[in-house]
């Protein structure tokens, strides 16, 4: 059995019948893992811990405990807090952080017995959309190594799709799973806001962040979100609803779904080659039973500058904590506490990330608090009504994830607006607290992947999930690995 390139069902049902062991399957994406360092995916990994929890999890199988991902290997965002870990959030400001306790996210995944692979590597706190502003370097997309894989989680999409680990969690506070999934052609979820606990998730913009999950299809990641769902009390965000097995509805038939197809996502600026793959998808849906019905958001041109007034303004104030006093970075030469909180600040963090903590001070200050940061709150109701209007005439809605497929290193670099507009049909989910994901759906002609965007109505994650596993059943891109995995041509 070739380990790497098996479901996680799979994976799972051998790991329960002792097919093989868990350190077994460990030592297999160890291994893997090091052979493709030149990636870039991983900030932190250590292997004799990963075994020591692949020892322990054989031994649980052995008493017969069983869980969805006993013994299963994952690779966590390094967001997420995990109790002995470097976490460092992609940052220099964290570099000599050791977390002391675990987020949820992990506590869940450790509880359920999963293996932590390692950390992945992320645009600094979580800010960007190419993972080109990480302090550790660029994590490099597999199935094009010039090119970049989205962000900002970059290294958990393109860990899964090289094949060095089976699932990887990751946060979306703009599109930062559902954009690099659509470019390293995997598949990501990015659940209802709330749905998942953010304690312990270093925070970037509160009211947007959201932990997810990457695979590479929907049924892996209906294991995955069953595991890190969940009502947490220490998160006042945390949405009180009742536990779901969400591989439940998998096979639920597409008869008679109603695909929104939003007018405003099928304009200029989306490539021939992506909108081409996309209508391709719709006509497999339509095949299965389903049905379109054209749809309006009418202020969606709007949701990137509400946004880019809002999550600075949030990241401003999260980000006031790195002050070198308590933990993090803190400057060698200063003289009094003033020069070294600024020392330690400039040393500390990368130019995005400055840009976006002056871009947010700058909404919340005095005589523009008014003018920038409440209009975009009145802003962002209107969108969120627009999405509510949509749902009454449809179930889910589809269209891309990106305007693009992946561009090169330093394209858009050099203007960050530029980069900005390649979140331009996922902000709007976030905005709104809705769930979303992306599966991919082809090429472009050059062999790059491309993404579809499901989106639907709060805690939808059940149909959503179905919706995109009866569509991986009739197609097989999510199967489609890079030729570095396969060992032969891309695609």
């Amino acid at each position: 059995m070739d380990l790497n390139r098996t479901s996680l069902t799979a994976l799972a049902q051998g790991l329960r019948s002792r097919e093989f062991s868990s350190v077994e399957l460990t030592r297999t994406y160890l291994e893997r893992m090091a052979a493709h360092s030149s990636l870039g995916c991983f900030i932190t990994v250590d292997p004799e811990r990963s075994l020591l929890q692949a020892k322990a999890a054989d031994a649980r199988l052995a008493r017969g405990e069983s869980t969805p991902l006993m013994g299963i290997p994952v690779a966590h965002k390094d967001i997420f807090c995990a109790s002995g870990w470097l976490t460092t959030c992609g940052s220099r400001m964290l570099s000599n952080f050791v977390a002391p306790y675990d987020a949820h996210v992990i506590q869940r995944f450790n509880e359920a017995g999963a293996v932590i692979l390692g950390k992945t590597n992320m645009d600094e706190f979580a800010m960007g959309s190419s993972n080109e502003t990480s302090f550790y370097g660029p994590v490099r997309n597999p199935w094009s190594t010039d090119r970049v894989p989205g962000g900002s989680s970059g290294g958990s999409a393109a860990a899964v799709a090289a094949r060095l680990a089976p699932l990887a969690t990751a946060s979306d506070t703009g599109g930062s799973i559902r954009q690099p999934a659509a470019l390293c052609g995997i598949t990501g979820l990015k659940p209802t806001y709330g749905r998942v606990s953010r304690y312990g998730m270093i925070a970037y913009a509160s009211s947007l962040d959201q932990g997810g999950v990457m695979a590479p299809s929907a049924a892996d990641i209906a294991l995955g979100l069953t595991v890190m769902a969940g009502f947490d009390a220490r998160d006042a965000t945390s949405v009180a609803c009742p536990e779901e097995d969400f591989t439940a509805q998998l096979a639920r038939p597409l008869e008679g779904l109603r695909i929104g197809l939003p007018r405003q996502y099928f304009g200029e600026g989306t490539s021939v080659a992506v909108t081409k793959r996309i209508e391709e998808a719709l006509e497999v849906y339509e095949s299965l039973g389903a049905r379109r019905v054209v749809v309006d958001l009418p202020h969606s041109d709007l949701s990137v500058p509400v946004y880019y007034v809002l999550a600075p303004a949030e990241a401003s104030s999260n980000l006031s904590r790195y002050d070198g006093v308590r933990y993090g970075w803190r400057a060698s030469q200063y003289g009094d506490l003033g020069e070294m909180i600024a020392r330690s600040r400039a040393e500390g963090f990368g130019a995005e990330v400055k840009r976006r903590i002056l871009t947010g001070t700058y909404v919340l200050s005095k005589g523009y608090y008014d003018a920038y940061y409440l209009q975009a709150q009145r802003v962002r109701r209107l969108i969120q009504q627009d999405f509510l209007a949509a749902f009454e005439q449809c179930d889910v809605l589809m269209g891309p994830t990106t305007p693009t497929t992946a561009f090169a290193f330093g394209a858009k670099g050099g203007d960050p607006v530029e980069m900005y507009l390649s979140d331009i049909f996922t902000i709007g989910v976030n905005l709104a607290g809705l769930p979303g994901m992306s599966i991919p759906v082809g090429f472009d002609e050059v062999g790059l992947p491309v993404g579809l965007q499901i989106i639907g109505p709060h805690l939808s994650e059940t149909r959503l999930l179905g919706v995109a596993h009866r569509y991986q059943q009739a197609t097989d891109w999510h199967e489609r690995v890079p030729a570095l995995v396969q060992g032969g041509e891309r695609g």
